[in-house]
């Protein structure tokens, strides 16, 4: 186990009827507000009315502003930034989902930018210097999924030019995140999934360290897998039943709020081959987490196949001789593709209509930026990628 550090201040206010309690959360750091949310969502289930009259009941001014697909665009950002400073707002509030958080968190530090800097030179470029303030941050989670309601995270996408990137600091980590898993009954089926596909993602991002010696961030580890593997498809089975709701929705937190990562070095490179994916085809993240992930663990199992022989009893009650390393692990991928599969999730590119003929050029764009190689399990170059990629196809 490596030395480390954990901080992490969101308050989470989480459970049945807790959305009546924004607007005094907000009110502790501000008096405009800006409320970022997606698309019509939540004002067909009831959240927008209850989160503004929240926030009028506190006494606090309001500027809206919708607008966020999957996949969060760069120039939506932009806009916001221009408005909060136009508007002088001095809190930004995301309601709903991954997207709309970390479009949130890139207008909340892109609004103290000075005029001179732009807020995608963090995303692309990753310059020296570091996210030194942002305007304060809260949250009202509707999907669970991302775990950036209490990460340090935001993703990006420049759809202009088919790029989609990430920074980590903590002074984007939330105020607040008011969770109440009734806001999830609406979901479709296939956003639920694509949530608990995410979810599992950021478990095994963490799970697949070469850092000896982490027993216990493994067993937590492999018990948050095992509450997605077992609550995810009795949520799609069961929408309106809170208990798997507020599973999976806890987890989710968990799962990306940077506790299970201390002490030792995760991954990544999944999630950034996947943002080449989503950024050229705009397929939701879990979705192609779900192809990726498997070809992944195909490619890089061998580093230390004792990691994966363990992953699979421990995760998937792989029952095979110990004898046999590479049939029980091939046989843990085929459970996780199984899992994948039973929650409506795609498992090959084939299956989500992506073709082959973009293979390398997804390869190479994963390295523009300040990047050498991805991942940390194995370090990944084109050519590995590419491969990777084949594999998914």
């Amino acid at each position: 186990m490596q030395n480390f550090s954990y901080w992490n201040p969101s308050r989470i206010i989480f459970g049945k009827g807790t959305m009546s309690e924004v607007g005094k959360e907000t009110a502790k750091w501000g008096r405009k507000v800006l409320f970022h949310f997606g698309g019509g969502s939540i004002k067909k289930n009831g959240v927008f009315d209850a989160v503004t009259a929240s926030l009028k009941d506190a006494g606090l001014q309001i500027v809206y502003l919708g607008g966020v697909v999957p996949n969060p665009h760069l120039s939506l950002v932009r806009e916001g930034i221009a408005l909060c400073k136009k508007e002088h707002v001095d809190f930004v509030l995301a309601v709903g989902g991954g997207s709309v958080i970390d479009s949130a968190k890139a207008i909340a530090f892109g609004a103290k930018l000075p005029a001179s800097q732009d807020v995608w030179n963090d995303y692309y470029m990753k310059a020296d210097y570091t996210i030194a303030e942002a305007l304060p941050l809260g949250v009202v989670l509707t999907i669970p999924a991302a775990g950036s309601e209490s990460s340090t995270g935001s993703v990006i996408t420049d759809a202009e030019h088919g790029l989609k990137r990430a920074v980590n600091s903590e002074t984007l980590i939330s105020k607040f995140a008011v969770m109440d898993p009734q806001t999830n009954y609406s979901l479709p089926a296939y956003q639920t999934a694509c949530g608990a596909s995410d979810i599992l993602a950021h478990l095994q991002e963490r799970y697949f360290t070469t850092v000896e010696h982490n027993d216990l961030s493994d067993r937590l580890l492999e018990a948050c897998m095992r509450n997605v593997i077992t609550n995810a498809p009795l949520a799609l089975q069961y929408p309106d039943e809170y208990r798997y709701r507020a599973e999976l929705m806890w987890t989710g937190t968990i799962a990306h709020n940077n506790l299970l990562d201390r002490g030792r070095v995760g991954d990544w490179a999944t999630h950034d081959i996947e943002h080449e994916l989503s950024a050229l085809y705009d397929i939701a993240h879990g979705a192609g987490l779900a192809i990726l992930f498997p070809a992944w663990m195909r490619y890089v199992h061998k580093v230390d196949i004792d990691r994966f022989v363990q992953y699979a009893t421990r995760v998937w009650n792989v029952d095979l001789p110990l004898s046999d390393k590479e049939g029980i692990v091939e046989e843990a991928i085929l459970r996780l593709q199984a899992f994948y599969k039973r929650i409506g999730m795609p498992t090959t590119l084939a299956d989500a209509g992506i073709p082959e003929d973009k293979l390398r050029f997804m390869a190479e764009n994963a390295f523009v930026g300040e990047r050498t190689y991805l991942g940390n399990f194995q370090k990944l170059y084109v050519g590995d990628v590419e491969k990777i990629y084949r594999l998914a196809l």
